[in-house]
Formats: structure tokens, C-alpha cells, sequence
């Protein structure tokens, strides 16, 4: 690799860009064209060979999907080109969201067959939330059924008509080779040998009407963006090549064109004129200007400035511990310079760390360098106290920029050890996964006595395990996780007693109370009221009836399950002056509401989930009836282009491994999100199945 790789590059020389789109839409082939064209690599590697330099971890070749987001780098026309290869599977889309975090223009790819997919319909949502600057690139043009106006509409009919068209292709299928470039009203015509060159020519007279036309309609949306070249354009009814690439620039940045280019990225087609597209007009980091930050001494927000000359401060996007690439930071510099043996403060958690060796990271392949200059991305060996979403930064500078806000999870299951004794080194091993991917949720239940660990869907959670296993050296299971039921009453039982009198030799035992128990409205949880009048029951013992009736609680009573939102009110008793104490009236209280409890009306509670799911219009019909089997309620539909999405409320037991059921049922083309909304009462015939399992497994206890 040569050595102009590793010189320091100043802000207004750098591109951030991240790849992104829905699975097999050609990203990481698309990365190796880059690599490869740029000198950066010396052949084009193959996904299906294993032999790509994005996607190296074992899981990416066997599967031969990407997993983890893979940062890259090149050089060309004196600028460097940071490429951040994301994973097309929306399990991994959290790896999609944290490259977006740091890039400064996004490229969208999109297959020349199907179009605008639900997993493009995503990551096109995720660069709108970040304002990242959007590029549309189609690819796979060289498939026997590639049909560009088909794509195009797609993506036009979904994000609207600020998607322009920069180019089109000539002879798209299985011959292809050739795209008309309507910027510069240029035929481009490619080599098929893999070496990305072409030549430029005149366009042909049989598509000099449709490049015309396309190229008036590109000035027009260019003019429209700024008021000093639409009042150019109604003058001279055009744009001179200056001002029309001024123009570009501001347009795209302000994300009111989204340019469309054509590419095979397989053969190496398309791929100069993209990179050189970027380089003159996609933003720098010095374009995309000043990032928020919370100023933590003036407590206030900040502008950064992307400025090497400003003190330090750096944003950690992800981490990454693997045997073959070793523990590392991933960061962007956002300002002042970093260089090894520098010391910054993680102002997320107040402790300093040394910056060992930084990197340049091609894949897994990395190479020291010296400095890194604010608006650049690079890696240092993994921190000691530093995990995703950290801000380190000079202590002259103390500011914090804010955390990458993850998706909720889609999926649960329960780990069950296959050997004892391993459970501290679960334990451990999780909590590092965790650190390392933070759409990945563990969660212990000590209600339920289960580590539920929580994903983006089946395979994120396999992989997830896999990775314990190897790293970690523990083997587990997954299972479906019991569901956290809860218990409560429908009913108000005025007055219960219970008497607990035991007599042996000596001193005895004596503690008598009344209650009155009563449900409280859902979510309010529980409350104890003393009422007693005169010292029938001392107030001493008082607190062990309330400790007496919150045990029982804890345990449930019908069920096993946690009791809430019940009001008791200790109303009478009495006692016994020498056999009267605490533990007496523990259980004298535990006992009197497990017996008023019963005769309440009790009910089980479940938890109910808020859903989402979007899906091609289609496959409306099963996936309503599907939910309607489920118990689901709808709650409302609405139409997003060729996509419908249903939001409807589903009892979480309904929806274990929904997300793979989902994408069978449409063909990998149906997505959803889900949520806690809220508990309500479980229906009789499936209460009556809960409590007949929670006798069974006592039965068996005993």
C-alpha cells in the first residue's frame, strides 16, 4: 500500500461516506470495486468466495452477508475517501446507524430489478433523521431482468422527486456496459474486464432527446434550490457548467436532489464516475459544519467546529473485540488532532484514558499512523473504560456529543447454561457483547429466575451466542422465555382475618389482623394503609404485616406470578402481651392476604406489546389475519408507497420469533418494531393453562 495513504489529511480533503441499503443490493462488491480502483487493493474480491476485504469475520464468509460494519479507506485525486461497508439484514441495522452517525453523505444502493425494497425504505428513513446528504446508486444492471425505469420509479413513487437523474444506462441486461452521463452530457462507455476504465464520447443521436431532456430537468431542480441560479437560469434559460456545479453541491448538501448514478459494481462498471462524484461534489466534513455538543461545564449546548487547530474531542461509534482483529475504538475525530500517548477524559463517565496506537483501518487489515486530523475516522486499541456512544476529549474541553439512540429489540430468548458453573463467565460475556453491540440486551429476571437476552431478530441473537461461545468458551441454549405475567384482583374483600397461634413449650406464638383489600387502577402499584385505631395491633409490628403481605406478593399467589396494583388497608387485630412478634405478624399478614386475594376475583395480567409492521401490499392480507390469530388488535393502517404499515396491539406471548415468521410469510420483505405498551387481563381459557402449569411444576418440585 502506498505511502501517501498515511498522510494527514486536512478537513476540506476528507469524504465520510457510508454504504447502505437492503441485503444483497451490492454494497460490499461495491467497496471492493473502490478499494480496487483506487489502488487501495491489487484484485477485485468476491463475497461469494469468502475473499472480500469488508467482510472478513468467519460468520460474513459462511453466511456471505455482512454483519458487522467494515471501515475502509482510500485515496484518490489527493483526497481521502472514508467508506464504512454496513450490512444490508436488518438484524445488524444498528451497525447501519452508527456508520450513518459519522458519515457525511450516504450512498443508497438499490437493485436494478426489484427497486426500492423495504430495507432500503429503512436506512433511507435513518439518513433522513440524520440529514445526511443521499446519493442513489442502481445497482446489478448487468442482470438479465435489470430494468432502470422500474428502479427509478420505485425510488421516486417512496422518497419523492428530488430523486434526479445524474445518469441512465444505454444497454442495461446482460450486455451491459454503457451509461449516458447527463451532468456532463457525456456516453460512458466500460471496459467488462473488471479494470473500471472507460472511455468518453459524443451521445448518439438516438439518445441525444432523452439526455436533453434529462439534463433541462436537472438544471431545473438545481436552479430551484438558490435563488441567485434560478433567477440565472430564467435569464439565460440555462446554467453554465460553474454554476451548475456550485449548484450541485449546495443541492446535495441541503438534501433537495438526491442524485441517481447507474453501476455494476461485479464487473467494476460505474464505479470512476461515482468515486469521482464524490470527491467534487459530495461535502466535506468542513462542509457539513458545526456538530451539537453539550458544553458539560456551562451546561449548554455547543457548536463543534471541525477545526485541527481546536483542542481535541472525539466520538467512539463502535467496538470491536475479535481474535483476528484484536480490541479496538472506532472513532471520528470532531475536533482539534489525535495522536498515540495523547491523554483525554471520557467525559461520559470521568475517567482518563491514554490513546495507545492509532489506525487506519482497511477491513481487518490496519496500519499505524501518526495524527488524525478532525473530520477523519480511525481506531485505537480498545480503551480501558471507553465503549460505544463515549465522547473522549481534552479536559480544556469538556464536552459530550449525544449517544446514538438504538432500536428497541425485536426478539427475546432465554439462555439456559448446558454446564453448571458457568454462569459468572455468561455473565461476563454477555455484559462485554453488549458493550461491543448495543442493540443486543441483556436482561435478568429475578422474578423469573432467566437471562433473557434481546436482539434485532433470530440470527442477531445466534450470532450473538456463537461469539459467547468462542470468545468466552460457554456453550448455551436458547429457549423461549417465560412470559412475566403479574397477578391482581378485580374485586374488594371489606374484611378478611387470619389468627396465627401456635403453642409449644414456653413462649408461643401470636399475631391476629383484618384487612381490607381492594384493586388500585393498572400501573400504580401497591399500597399499604395503617389504619388501626387504639393499639389493637402495636405499632411496632405494624411494618411486619405490610413485610408479610409484599413477601406473598413477590411470590404470587395463583400463579407464582408478582402481584400489583392492590390497596391494603390493616384495619384490626389483636395480640398476645408475651406471644405477640414480628414474625407472628409476618405471617399472620401474609396469610390473610393470600386468603382475601382468592376470594377478590384474582386475575392474571400480560404484558401487551406495541407493533409495527410494514410490508409490500401484497402481503397485507396474510399478515392481518396472522396478527388477528395472534390476539392482535388493530389499531390502524397507512399507506407508505407501495408499502403498507400496520400498527396494531399484540400480547407479548403471541410474539415469540415473530420477526422470522415475518419474513417467511413475505418473502425477507416484511419488517416490524415492537415495544411494551401496557399489562392487561389474560383470557380465562389461557389463565386457566398458566395456573395449570405453575401446579404442575410444584408438583414436580415436591
Amino acid at each position: 500500500m502506498a505511502q501517501a495513504h498515511f498522510k494527514e489529511y486536512s478537513v476540506d480533503k476528507i469524504r465520510n461516506v457510508s454504504l447502505i441499503g437492503h441485503g444483497g443490493s451490492g454494497k460490499t462488491t461495491l467497496t471492493e470495486a473502490l478499494l480496487f480502483t483506487t489502488g487501495t487493493t491489487n484484485r477485485l474480491g468476491k463475497v461469494d468466495d469468502g475473499s472480500t476485504v469488508s467482510d472478513y469475520h468467519p460468520d460474513e464468509i459462511e453466511r456471505k452477508i455482512s454483519i458487522n460494519a467494515s471501515l475502509l479507506h482510500a485515496e484518490w485525486q489527493g483526497t481521502k475517501v472514508n467508506v464504512l461497508d454496513t450490512p444490508g439484514y436488518s438484524d445488524f441495522i444498528g451497525e447501519v446507524l452508527s456508520s450513518l452517525r459519522v458519515s457525511d453523505t450516504a450512498v443508497v444502493l438499490v437493485k436494478a430489478v426489484e427497486g426500492a425494497e423495504v430495507g432500503t425504505e429503512i436506512v433511507w428513513n435513518y439518513a433522513r433523521e440524520y440529514k445526511t446528504p443521499t446519493l442513489v446508486l442502481v445497482n446489478k444492471l448487468d442482470n438479465e431482468n435489470a430494468e432502470f425505469d422500474h428502479a427509478l420509479s420505485t425510488i421516486r413513487e417512496r422518497f419523492g422527486h428530488d430523486v434526479t437523474v445524474v445518469q441512465f444506462p444505454v444497454n442495461q441486461g446482460l450486455p451491459f456496459d454503457s451509461v449516458v452521463d447527463v451532468l456532463r452530457m457525456k456516453l460512458l462507455k466500460f471496459n467488462r474486464d473488471g479494470t473500471g476504465k472507460f472511455t468518453e464520447s459524443d451521445i448518439p443521436a438516438d439518445l441525444k432527446q432523452r439526455a436533453d431532456a434529462l439534463h433541462e430537468e436537472l438544471i431545473e431542480k438545481i436552479a430551484e434550490t438558490d435563488e441567485e441560479l434560478m433567477n440565472k437560469f430564467f435569464e439565460d434559460g440555462t446554467l453554465k457548467e460553474p454554476e451548475l456545479q456550485r449548484g450541485m453541491r449546495v443541492a446535495l448538501l441541503a438534501r433537495k436532489i438526491f442524485p441517481v448514478f447507474c453501476a455494476a459494481s461485479s464487473m467494476n462498471v460505474g464505479t470512476v464516475p461515482l468515486i469521482d462524484f464524490l470527491i467534487n461534489y459530495a461535502p466535506s466534513p468542513k462542509d457539513r459544519g458545526e456538530v451539537t455538543a453539550k458544553d458539560l461545564q456551562a451546561k449548554k449546548e455547543i457548536s463543534v467546529a471541525p477545526d485541527a487547530a481546536r483542542p481535541p474531542a472525539v466520538f467512539v461509534f463502535k467496538t470491536v473485540s475479535e481474535q483476528h482483529v484484536g480490541e479496538l475504538s472506532y472513532f471520528r475525530v470532531y475536533s482539534g488532532a489525535i495522536s498515540p500517548g495523547m491523554d483525554l477524559l471520557n467525559e461520559t463517565n470521568g475517567k482518563t484514558e491514554r490513546l495507545g496506537q492509532v489506525f487506519l483501518m482497511n477491513g481487518k487489515e490496519r496500519r499505524e499512523v501518526g495524527k488524525l486530523l478532525a473530520g477523519d475516522i480511525g481506531a485505537v486499541v480498545k480503551l480501558r473504560d471507553t465503549h460505544t456512544n463515549n465522547t473522549l476529549s481534552s479536559k480544556a474541553f469538556p464536552v459530550e456529543f449525544p449517544p446514538i439512540q438504538f432500536p428497541d429489540p425485536v426478539i427475546r430468548m432465554a439462555i439456559v447454561s448446558k454446564s453448571k458453573g458457568d454462569e459468572d463467565r455468561i455473565a461476563t460475556g454477555l455484559h462485554y457483547l453488549h458493550e461491543e453491540d448495543p442493540t443486543f440486551v441483556v436482561q435478568v429476571d429475578a422474578q423469573l429466575s432467566q437471562t433473557v437476552i434481546a436482539g434485532q431478530g433470530e440470527l442477531h441473537l445466534l450470532i450473538v451466542t456463537k461469539r459467547l461461545k468462542e470468545k468466552y468458551g460457554v456453550d448455551v441454549d436458547l429457549a423461549e422465555p417465560r412470559i412475566p405475567y403479574k397477578e391482581t384482583i378485580k374485586g374488594v374483600v371489606p374484611n378478611v382475618d387470619y389468627k396465627h397461634k401456635k403453642q409449644t413449650g414456653g413462649r408461643g406464638q401470636f399475631g391476629h389482623v383484618y384487612l381490607k383489600i381492594e384493586p388500585k387502577p393498572r400501573g400504580t402499584g401497591f399500597e399499604f394503609e395503617d389504619a388501626i385505631v387504639g393499639g389493637v395491633v402495636p405499632g411496632r409490628f405494624v411494618p411486619a404485616v405490610e413485610k408479610g403481605i409484599v413477601d406473598i406478593m413477590h411470590k404470587g399467589v395463583i400463579a407464582g406470578y408478582e402481584v400489583v396494583d392492590v390497596k391494603v388497608t390493616l384495619h384490626d387485630g389483636s395480640y398476645h402481651t408475651v406471644d405477640s412478634d414480628e414474625l407472628s405478624f409476618k405471617i399472620a399478614g401474609s396469610m390473610a392476604f393470600k386468603k382475601g386475594f382468592m376470594d377478590a376475583r384474582p386475575v392474571i395480567l400480560e404484558p401487551i406489546n406495541e407493533v409495527e409492521v410494514v410490508v409490500p401490499e401484497e402481503y397485507m392480507g396474510d399478515v392481518m389475519g396472522d396478527l388477528s390469530a395472534r390476539r392482535g388488535k388493530i389499531q390502524g393502517m397507512e399507506t407508505e408507497g407501495p408499502f403498507q404499515k400496520i400498527k396494531a396491539l399484540i400480547p407479548m406471548a403471541e410474539l415469540h420469533k415473530y420477526s422470522t415468521i415475518l419474513r417467511s410469510m413475505t418473502q425477507g420483505r416484511g419488517i416490524y418494531r415492537t415495544k411494551f405498551s401496557h399489562y392487561d387481563e389474560l383470557p380465562r381459557e389461557q389463565a386457566e393453562k398458566v395456573i395449570a402449569a405453575h401446579d404442575r411444576a410444584k408438583v414436580e418440585a415436591a
